[in-house]
């Protein structure tokens, strides 16, 4: 398994940071990568967010792609992000199943060319 390329977009106003990067690792552990880095992006200004399409924070980016894409009616801004779980809830952090399967699609791709 190749170790997919993770970064963790955030915005320092939003307590779930330090829970998502958890998770992230946690699941990278699971998936028996361990040593995967999880590179952490501070997002500060509106030009920031724009720049990177960033919808709230936190935002996961597994080889460049949003775990969960922004759905149309999100707004680009320094904001806490808001998930839906598969069970329905509401979350401050994506679907630990939708975490791992992103994470496990990743690893097991042949190596991508940037």
């Amino acid at each position: 398994m190749r170790e997919p390329d993770v970064e963790l977009l955030w915005w320092e106003g939003c307590p779930s940071t330090e829970p998502a990067a958890a998770a992230v690792r946690e699941a990278l552990a699971e998936l028996g990568l361990p040593n995967a880095s999880v590179r952490m992006r501070e997002v500060v200004t509106d030009d920031d967010a724009r720049e990177a399409g960033f919808v709230g924070s936190p935002t996961i980016l597994i080889d460049g792609e949003d775990l969960v894409p922004a759905a149309a009616e999100e707004q680009i801004g320094l904001s806490c992000r808001v998930y839906r779980r598969r069970d329905g809830r509401v979350s401050p952090l994506p679907d630990p199943d939708d975490l791992r399967e992103a994470l496990r699609r990743a690893a097991q791709r042949t190596e991508v060319t940037r």
